[in-house]
């Protein structure tokens, strides 16, 4: 039985940090787990800019809820939940991706959450578990599943690599060189077709 593993930002939605850099006019706030492939490092590092700026969960709050699904997002959502289970792993938190879910049609999604102080200062994050996209991969085989997995960032890797099926997703083009023996898919057709063979 297979089961379909999807990152979130980068292939269903845009990327919420690049979206709150240019809502916000700041710069460094656009890096992602595309250019740092440590999670923690980057998440630190965010919420360092975040202090320094006086900024919190409702200012990135109020971007998230203009950020709409990429174009065919949904449709493809919704095709392939006609024909299989599929799964959300995504390092983004609760506090931020549930506008999307509902714009997506509340796909199952697994997912951290951030620790927020009383005044909405976002003070640290708890990740759901270490390798958390891996780790539930590995999880979902020992209980029966074969997982088909994609995504664009160095933190999706591990997923796709432990996969029957695994494809890399608008990736950039250093993950693509890098990985030259993962297909690479720039279209939601092209990536169902590349789901559809396993079925």
């Amino acid at each position: 039985m297979n089961i379909v593993c999807l990152d979130m930002e980068g292939v269903l939605v845009p990327e919420i940090w690049i979206a709150f850099s240019e809502a916000s006019g700041i710069p460094e706030l656009r890096r992602t787990t595309r250019d740092e492939p440590d999670y923690n490092k980057l998440m630190n590092w965010r919420i360092g800019i975040l202090k320094e700026h006086g900024l919190g969960l409702k200012e990135i709050q109020e971007t998230i809820a203009k950020i709409e699904p990429l174009e065919g997002a949904k449709e493809f959502l919704d095709e392939l939940r006609s024909f299989t289970q599929v799964l959300i792993l995504s390092d983004t938190f609760d506090q931020f991706a549930m506008p999307l879910m509902k714009k997506l049609g509340y796909p199952t999604l697994f997912c951290n959450t951030l620790e927020v102080a009383e005044n909405g200062e976002i003070t640290g994050f708890k990740m759901r578990i270490d390798h958390s996209k891996l780790t539930t991969v590995k999880a979902l085989q020992s209980i029966g599943f074969e997982t088909i997995a994609a995504g664009d960032s160095y933190n999706d890797l591990d997923m796709i690599k432990a996969s029957k099926g695994g494809f890399l997703f608008r990736s950039t083009e250093k993950i693509k060189a890098d990985y030259p023996e993962l297909p690479a898919f720039e279209t939601f057709d092209e990536l169902m077709e590349g789901i559809r063979q396993y079925y």
